[in-house]
């Protein structure tokens, strides 16, 4: 039995939506000390609609895969579709991920987080903080609607 799903394997060597975008509106980048992978991912909205996505990560094949997928998940979806993306639907849309490597998937939902967390500060955007977890804060939060 093979370890990787045809998908895992077509994802990561026909990777889609690499790159970089210099004029992201939203950019995040999240890593896992343990493996070494690093991913950052980059967005851009239009009018709350996720227009472009682009990534770069640094990592195994199947962090790879998961960075694609979930580029591939949320591109021309609403930004607050986006947030909804879970790692099981990037591990399910994958056709499976070994369970030593389900990691990858929690670093590409991590990573879409960020991005989305990322555009909400640059527009001042207020948003729950909750919605993102401690683990994705990198500063104390204010971010309470205008009058609040």
């Amino acid at each position: 039995m093979a370890l990787y799903s045809e998908t895992v394997m077509d994802h990561f060597q026909h990777p889609r939506n690499v790159g970089e975008m210099e004029d992201a509106d939203g950019i995040g980048e999240v890593g896992n000390a343990v493996c070494g992978d690093i991913m950052r991912m980059y967005i851009k909205v239009d009018n709350g609609i996720i227009t472009d996505v682009k990534f770069k990560t640094f990592g195994c094949g199947s962090a790879i895969a998961s960075s694609s997928m979930a580029t591939e998940m949320i591109k021309g979806k609403p930004i607050e579709e986006a947030l909804e993306l879970s790692n099981k639907a990037v591990a399910q849309a994958l056709d499976g991920l070994p369970a030593h490597k389900l990691h990858c998937s929690v670093l590409a939902e991590e990573a879409v987080r960020a991005a989305v967390k990322d555009y909400y500060d640059k527009n001042h955007i207020a948003y729950d903080p909750a919605m993102f977890g401690c683990d994705s804060c990198a500063h104390e939060h204010d971010h309470a609607p205008d009058g609040e």
